[in-house]
């Protein structure tokens, strides 16, 4: 590669002197234009090799999983090449749910009751025509959490059951509550620092199929979820290995990197009416704790989780409730391994609050920084429809837990 990009800096010297003596002879002679479009696609393919395409940064919290990792999920230690037309943060963000395809899955809907009289919307993809894993009872499982507003019909939801599917894995994705189409039964919705619902769910899919390894990967609102779960519960999950994607590590420098105006109009503003839309369906069952009006008239998810969520969930104030739903306070507790994928440039997760010294200490921790990639963007190729480097990601990563995690407990 440096090879490469060497050559391709001398032949834009190259061009260059050539364009020159075009421009003295007469811009408009021949081959003039042609000149230009190619001596500048040398320069931009000189600087995308360069500055663009790079290595992720591998942090680990042992050797060991370091070596597992390099062993048997190469791709996080590959060069990753964003897509050459957009690899700016907000562009791979706003691009990936439009351009992406969104593979057919059917489902297989399941409503569990939970302890306060409430119900979760599980969909599950059984994969019964498993050619590896036709035994359904060692079938491995794959538990997906979406993100803030989302469900399993979200496009990266959809390509993870779907790579999960090549692998003869089941899947099931746990819906959080209301947001599925399913009807509210009690008046409370979700949070990332509430994680009882998801003991509930994970419980409840393990005690289905006791001897299929199991494993979770969350996204984005849901990875966060998923770490807090596992920070409270330590080693004692039936989880076997977890991975988390464009997770937002400490709540207080999301919201302040989401609250500037860019950042706000462009996913703020939006976000916070998914919220609104998602709670004022069920309007009714809010009324008599909390002033809905005053919900609908806000203007940032901070203002949201300030009038809707931290009442919900009993918080004394906003900052309590950002303080616990932020999970790099227990990275160090997780006691199964993790890995989690993050871009630096994600203006949903800001760099400086990823929590590299914390997951230095804790061995079951690989953290996987690209420097491009935004927020579940991620693009790759020339036209990023199919897989993508999160993808990828994902399906190494289970696939080296399932058929070699027995190595890392040896090592």
């Amino acid at each position: 590669m440096q090879r490469l990009a060497m050559d391709l800096r001398m032949l834009s010297r190259e061009l260059s002197l050539y364009l020159e003596h075009q421009i003295r002879v007469g811009f408009f002679g021949s081959g003039v234009g042609l000149s230009l479009i190619l001596g500048f696609s040398v320069a931009y393919a000189c600087y995308y090799l360069s500055s663009i395409a790079k290595k992720p940064q591998l942090v680990t919290g042992g050797e060991s999983f370091n070596r597992f990792l390099q062993n048997h999920c190469p791709v996080v230690t590959e060069t990753y090449y964003p897509t050459v037309w957009c690899w700016e943060s907000r562009g791979q963000t706003l691009l990936r749910p439009f351009i992406t395809s969104k593979p057919p899955v059917q489902y297989r809907n399941e409503l569990i009751k939970t302890a306060d009289g409430g119900q979760i919307s599980l969909d599950w993809f059984d994969n019964d025509n498993s050619v590896y894993y036709s035994d359904g009872s060692t079938r491995p499982t794959i538990l997906l959490l979406p993100g803030l507003t989302g469900t399993s019909k979200e496009s990266y939801i959809l390509h993870m059951i779907h790579l999960s599917e090549e692998l003869g894995y089941r899947c099931v994705v746990f819906n959080n509550r209301g947001v599925a189409g399913e009807n509210l039964l009690t008046p409370r919705t979700y949070c990332c620092a509430n994680t009882e619902d998801l003991e509930t769910v994970i419980h409840h899919v393990h005690s289905l199929y006791p001897s299929a390894p199991f494993l979770a990967a969350g996204v984005s609102m849901g990875g966060m979820l998923l770490l807090n779960y596992l920070g409270k519960i330590g080693p004692k999950t039936p989880l076997m290995a977890a991975a988390t994607f464009s997770v937002g590590w400490n709540t207080f420098a999301c919201s302040e990197s989401l609250e500037k105006p860019l950042n706000w109009l462009l996913f703020n503003y939006y976000l916070t009416t998914c919220l609104q839309s998602s709670v004022n369906k069920h309007r009714h069952m809010f009324v008599k704790q909390i002033d809905m009006d005053h919900v609908m008239k806000a203007k940032s998810i901070r203002e949201f989780d300030k009038r809707f969520t931290s009442v919900m969930f009993g918080y004394r104030t906003i900052d309590d409730y950002y303080t616990d739903a932020s999970p790099n306070r227990r990275l160090n507790s997780v006691g199964i391994p993790v890995l989690c994928l993050n871009s630096v440039d994600d203006v949903f997760s800001p760099s400086h609050a990823i929590p590299i010294e914390t997951a230095k200490q804790n061995p079951n921790v690989a953290l996987v920084l690209t420097s491009y990639g935004g927020h579940i963007g991620f693009l790759e190729g020339i036209w990023p429809r199919q897989c993508t480097y999160m993808d990828r990601v994902f399906k190494q990563f289970v696939q080296a837990m399932v058929e070699h995690g027995h190595e890392l407990s040896n090592m």
